[in-house]
Order: C-alpha cells, then structure tokens, then sequence
C-alpha cells in the first residue's frame, strides 16, 4: 500500500498538526507521526493524486513530500555520494579556493554537476588547476573547511544498527572521502585519488576515476556480495553523476539536488536534512542512533 510521506528540516520546522490534518483531510489515510512537528506518514492516502494535493496544500513552506511503498521501507544497503551530501562543501572547489582560483573551478563543478560537461575531462581539468597546491594546505581545509551535513551519522548509525552496509562512494578525492567516511561511520569510502610528487600535487589524479559507472558498478557488486536486491537499497547524491545509482536503487533520493536530478529522483529531499532517509524507511526519533 502507498505511504504519502511528509518531512520538514528539523531544525526550523514548518510541519505542524493542523498542516498535516489539512492534507489528511483533502487526501484521505491514516496520520502516523514519526517525529511530531517533523515527519509523518499518511498511511493509504484514498485520492490517486495525492502527493499533488499535498504539495498544493503545503504552497511554499520547506516540507518534502514523497510517496513511498509500505512494503521493504527499510533498506539494507546505503550508498552515498559525499561532495554537497554527506559533507556541505565541494572539496575541490575548497581547494582551489587557496590559489585564488575558486570562482572559474567551482564554475566548471557546477556545469558537470548539472551534467553539461563530461565527468572525467571536467575533473581533470580542474585538478590541473591545483598542481602545487601543499598536503600541509589540503590538510588544512579538511580541518577548517569542510563541514558535515547534519542529520549524515545519525543516518549512518541508525541503519547499521539496523543490519544494513554503508558505502561512501565519491567523484572527490580519498584525502577527504576516507576521513570523513571515518568520522561519520561509514563501513567503506571509494574515490579518485589525488597524485603527489613529494608534499605537493602533481595536478593529475590516478586513472580509473570514479565516475557515474563507478557508482552505480559499486551498487551492483553490493547488491551481488550481500545477497539483496536493488529493492533494497537506498542511493543519495546531489549531481548528474549520482544520477545512474539513484536511478537502479530502491530508494533513489536527490538531496538539495540540482533540477534535472531531482526531476530523475524517486524521492527528492529538498528542505530536510538526512535525517529523511530515515522517515522515508519509516524509522521514527525514538529509532534513531545518535
């Protein structure tokens, strides 16, 4: 049976009772709150339409909406993208930012993100920007500039706890992503890996690259040595590049997306942090590992 979900940021809530009893109302089903104030679900909403309704009813206030299936909610297998997901920042946008060259490198992040240029030529060009940028600088901005999307190791932890993998997998570099896997909890963290020649960067990064394939290969292989099936799984990413994963899982989540990714999405996250992962599987607060 359907599940019409509903999801505010819980930092600055704009689901209320009377909003949600206001789209019960025009949609029919049972309210369920998984956090009150936060999220809840509208269990078998009668009217066939009734996400649209619910998103003429919510107008512009930060409230997600999805339909879910009530049936396999909750996933055994995470797969993340980590750039503008499970961290707030593009990293090499960060890094370029201590040439002076931040505004032509995250010009061209932007495009490939929106999918307008090739992955593989974007990244190389960029990282040629960066050549004789210092590890002791890198280290630096891993420290100081690079900070975590909230609700990313509440998310992780609750779903390990609850017998699931995690798996970070990013078009970023392992100077970041084996880090920041660590410190959130994840249980593996794949990504390109910068080149140096003594303690300064070469400007190219090892081939193969992670790319879209690489993302969703690794899905697959997942799926494959954990004996699940894609219905299990949950993707989120934010680029063009995470496009392929999210289209194969069985969630398939844009978070904060850009528009043609959202559009592609199953679900898209919009206003809530990724603590909505969590109440599109149907887990409630008093679920969550914090």
């Amino acid at each position: 049976m359907p599940v019409l979900s509903l999801i505010a940021n819980p930092a600055d809530s704009e689901l209320d009772v009377s909003l949600a009893a206001a789209v019960v109302q025009q949609t029919g089903g049972e309210l369920n709150w998984l956090t009150h104030q936060v999220a809840c679900d509208i269990l078998e909403p009668k009217a066939p339409n009734a996400a649209e309704i619910a998103r003429e009813i919510i107008g512009s206030r930060a409230v997600d909406v999805n339909i879910v299936p009530s049936e396999g909610r909750r996933k055994l297998l995470l797969i993340a993208d980590m750039d503008s997901t499970m961290i707030q920042q593009e990293c090499i946008d960060e890094l370029a930012a201590a040439l002076d060259l931040k505004p032509q490198v995250a010009e061209i992040t932007e495009r490939a993100m929106r999918g307008e240029l090739d992955f593989a030529e974007a990244l190389d060009t960029r990282v040629a920007l960066l050549k004789g940028l210092e590890r002791a600088t890198i280290e630096a901005i891993r420290r100081e500039a690079i900070t975590l999307t909230p609700g990313g190791r509440t998310l992780v932890h609750t779903m390990k706890a609850y017998g699931a993998y995690t798996s970070l997998v990013s078009g970023g570099f392992t100077f970041f992503a084996d880090y920041f896997a660590k410190r959130i909890g994840f249980d593996e963290a794949i990504a390109n890996v910068l080149k140096f020649d003594g303690d300064a960067l070469t400007g190219t990064v090892q081939k193969p690259i992670v790319d879209k394939n690489t993302k969703r290969e690794r899905l697959e292989a997942l799926v494959a040595e954990r004996g699940l099936t894609l219905a299990q799984t949950v993707a989120v990413g934010d680029g063009a590049n995470d496009l392929d994963m999210i289209g194969i899982a069985g969630f398939g989540v844009a978070l904060h997306a850009k528009p043609a990714v959202a559009a592609a999405a199953g679900c898209r996250v919009d206003h809530g942090d990724l603590t909505a992962l969590l109440y599109l599987q149907g887990y409630s607060d008093e679920d969550f590992v914090r």
